[in-house]
């Protein structure tokens, strides 16, 4: 069933194979989601500035604008829509570019309609699920994070992260000194858990490491077989 919400969930779906985007387009249309497709990427960043969508389903491949770079673009413009990328890219190198671009999550090709429902669904409860249930700022050492204003400092410098990158600071905070595991971090930060989806985590962390810990002491370890954890240098 489709997430609820006082109007229909709108989807811009980016897919250049005609015959694959009719095929999604229909799919999520029968889930009772407004589905906005195109084919390629100049069309995708003119339908984002012209209205508002809460997902976007983005093919990496695209014969015009790599759907990294349109992804890009639209975060550059200041865009918070999330997005899944579709792609036939395995490599770790490959998907740590869309996701330092600003990517959500991501689907390898071939994939069934039934998971691309699971993700999109996934993906739009985390993106809604933002309450004032924890305190607005977290702290380690001198890494800082403001959950209202949605900012990060280390050592007093501001920190750019994407979306999700600040989901899992923000679960990693939350948890100081605590162990979570792969699985942990997928159905709080993901909305999901799947074995297969493991290295998703090991990037995002990968990731979210050469940004918060360019300067000594390092507070994002890897407890090796268990999993992840934020703690202050005294606790080394």
């Amino acid at each position: 069933m489709p997430p609820p919400g006082p109007r229909s969930t709108r989807l811009l779906l980016v897919e250049d194979d005609d015959a694959i985007r009719e095929l999604l387009a229909s799919a999520m249309r029968f889930a009772h989601y407004e589905v906005l497709a195109v084919s390629t990427g100049a069309d995708a960043l003119q339908a984002a500035g012209r209205g508002t969508y809460d997902l976007v389903v983005l093919d990496v491949g695209l014969p015009d604008i790599d759907g990294f770079e349109v992804c890009r673009l639209l975060r550059a413009r200041s865009n918070p829509v999330p997005v899944i990328f579709l792609t036939a890219r395995r490599e770790i190198d490959d998907l740590r570019t869309g996701f330092d671009g600003g990517g959500d999550d991501y689907l390898t090709k071939p994939f069934s309609l039934e998971e691309l429902r699971f993700r999109v669904e996934a993906v739009l409860r985390r993106t809604r699920a933002d309450s004032g249930t924890a305190p607005a700022l977290l702290r380690c050492a001198d890494l800082a994070l403001d959950e209202d204003a949605r900012r990060v400092w280390r050592n007093g410098d501001e920190i750019a992260l994407t979306p999700t990158e600040f989901r899992l600071l923000t679960y990693l905070l939350t948890n100081v000194s605590t162990v979570v595991s792969k699985d942990q971090i997928l159905e709080r930060v993901w909305g999901y858990h799947s074995e297969a989806d493991g290295r998703i985590v090991e990037t995002y962390i990968s990731s979210l490491r050469q940004k918060i810990d360019t300067t000594e002491p390092k507070l994002l370890h890897t407890s090796r077989g268990f999993g992840y954890c934020i703690r202050p240098p005294d606790l080394l």
